[in-house]
């Protein structure tokens, strides 16, 4: 009797720590929004600045949000396309790769700025180049760099510049060395330093290193400021739907719009952040075709 009792017990134990196994792997894992940015800064910085908008993001809208790092612009274009982010911080370039890598992508939400987005050559003060409003085309003899090879503002957009200025392609127009910095901040510490005479870069990023006292504009000094295009954009992954239900990439448009904290939008550098629509970067997606750098 007391062994079948003995057997009676165990075999309630072991179906008892079925089930729960079983109700533990039958349970849905709590979906997490995961977002990136393109990598136009030290990544380091990136992360410490954007971890507290995952933090706002995800109280806003009740679900878990994390940032995660991006090694380069190609690396956070595959990861949208791969759905291993949901959402991302783009140039006007690797917007619209990315758009076009996952068809029903829309751009939802841009910076106060980026409607009217510019670059400025930059030139180092041992050249004795001076600001003008004409294009520098004196600059073809010195050495030259740009930022990332997916960059609007670091590349596409000056490259587009150049020729349409010159008639030329970089490689025909520079007579010495030009090359890709990988990043607007290390654009400016090389012509600072004199690694490269002249480069391109965004705007806000060599405005926020003078305000910043990171640099010496008199050392590392603006030369040529390119004419207004868009660039930078929130694009959101359609799963998002399927993720978090209908409408949910309407109440993250809004989360964003509404994010007004002066500590969040310093990590975008933008005084606010306001509605895109995908249309508003049809003359970036000409130029990237016109350069081979979107279908």
């Amino acid at each position: 009797m007391r062994h079948t009792m003995i057997l009676a017990a165990l075999s309630i134990a072991a179906l008892t720590t079925f089930g729960c196994g079983a109700q533990k792997q039958d349970a849905p894992a709590t979906a997490v929004l995961r977002f990136s940015a393109i990598p136009d800064d030290n990544t380091t910085e990136l992360t410490r600045k954007f971890n507290p908008v995952a933090a706002y993001l995800s109280e806003q809208l009740g679900v878990p949000v994390e940032y995660v790092p991006s090694s380069d612009y190609g690396a956070s274009v595959e990861m949208f396309k791969n759905g291993d982010i949901q959402l991302a911080w783009f140039g006007g370039l690797t917007g619209v790769q990315a758009r076009q890598a996952v068809p029903g992508a829309p751009a939802i939400v841009q910076g106060a700025e980026d409607p009217r987005y510019y670059s400025y050559f930059i030139a180092n003060a041992s050249t004795g180049l001076e600001r003008s409003d004409e294009f520098p085309m004196e600059i073809a003899s010195r050495t030259f760099t740009f930022g990332s090879t997916k960059s609007t503002s670091g590349r596409l957009m000056p490259e587009h510049f150049i020729r349409q200025n010159t008639g030329k392609s970089p490689r025909e127009f520079f007579q010495q060395e030009f090359g890709f910095s990988g990043s607007h901040d290390k654009t400016i510490e090389q012509v600072a330093a004199g690694a490269y005479e002249v480069g391109a870069v965004s705007y806000t990023t060599y405005d926020a290193w003078v305000r910043e006292g990171k640099v010496d504009p008199d050392l590392c000094r603006i030369i040529w400021q390119t004419p207004d295009y868009a660039d930078y954009n929130f694009t959101a992954h359609p799963e998002l739907e399927t993720m978090f239900g209908a409408g949910f990439t309407q109440r993250l448009q809004t989360a964003l719009v509404n994010m007004q904290d002066p500590a969040l939008l310093e990590a975008f550098r933008r005084s606010a952040l306001i509605p895109a629509r995908t249309e508003e970067f049809a003359a970036i997606l000409e130029v990237a075709r016109s350069l081979d750098m979107a279908r």
